[in-house]
C-alpha cells in the first residue's frame, strides 16, 4: 500500500502511524539518488556513503517539520546539496582534500590519450574558477540529470533564471577552456 503513494501522501498519513514503514519506503526511494548526490560533490565513494548515511538521519530526524512548500524530493535534496556543502567547506578549513582534486597524471604512450588528459584537466581547471553555486547548478542539471523547473524549485527562483545562471556558468567554462587551449 505504502508504494502507491506519493511522498506527500505517506507522510501525512503514515509517518504518526507507521514512522518505520514510511521511513523505509522513502530511504528505498532516494538513497541512490542522495548517494550519487553526494557522490558526484565528494568524488570520494567512502564519504559519500557517510554523508548519505547522515543525510537520512538529519531527514527522519526533522521528517515532521516537513511542511510540504514543495516536494518531498526537492527538500530532501537541497537538505543533501546544503550538508555535502557544509561538510566539504569544513574540511577546506582544516585544509584536507578539495573536491576537485587534480588529476593523477598517468603515463600513456598514446598521444590521443594524452591530449585527452589535457583537456579533461583544462575543463576541471575551468570548472574551478566557477563559484560553488555555479558548479553545483552544472552538476544538478548534467550530472543528476534534474529539469529547469526541478532546480527553479531547489532554489525558489524562476525557470528562466535557472536557464540565464546555466547559460553564464556554460560560458564561463567555455570562456577559460578556449583561452587555454588557444592560449
Amino acid at each position: 500500500m505504502l508504494a502507491s503513494l506519493t511522498d506527500e501522501e505517506m507522510i501525512r498519513q503514515c509517518l504518526s502511524t507507521q514512522p518505520n514503514q514510511c521511513f523505509e519506503t522513502l530511504y528505498n526511494r532516494y538513497v541512490g539518488k542522495v548517494y550519487q548526490r553526494c557522490l558526484s560533490m565528494t568524488k570520494d565513494s567512502e564519504k559519500a556513503e557517510d554523508f548519505t548515511h547522515d543525510i537520512f538521519l538529519k531527514v527522519f530526524d526533522k521528517l515532521n517539520a516537513f511542511q510540504q512548500r514543495s516536494s518531498f524530493s526537492t527538500w530532501l535534496y537541497s537538505i543533501a546539496y546544503n550538508y555535502c556543502a557544509d561538510q566539504l567547506r569544513l574540511a577546506k578549513r582544516f585544509n584536507t582534500t578539495e573536491i576537485t582534486e587534480s588529476l593523477e597524471q598517468q603515463l600513456d604512450e598514446s598521444q590521443e590519450a594524452l591530449l585527452h588528459e589535457e583537456s579533461v584537466l583544462m575543463v576541471k581547471q575551468a570548472m574551478e574558477t566557477l563559484t560553488l553555486k555555479e558548479r553545483a547548478l552544472l552538476r544538478l542539471k548534467y550530472e543528476d540529470g534534474l529539469s529547469i523547473d526541478e532546480i527553479a524549485k531547489l532554489y525558489a527562483i524562476k525557470p528562466s533564471a535557472v536557464k540565464m545562471r546555466l547559460k553564464r556558468s556554460r560560458e564561463k567554462v567555455q570562456h577559460v577552456y578556449t583561452r587555454q587551449f588557444m592560449g
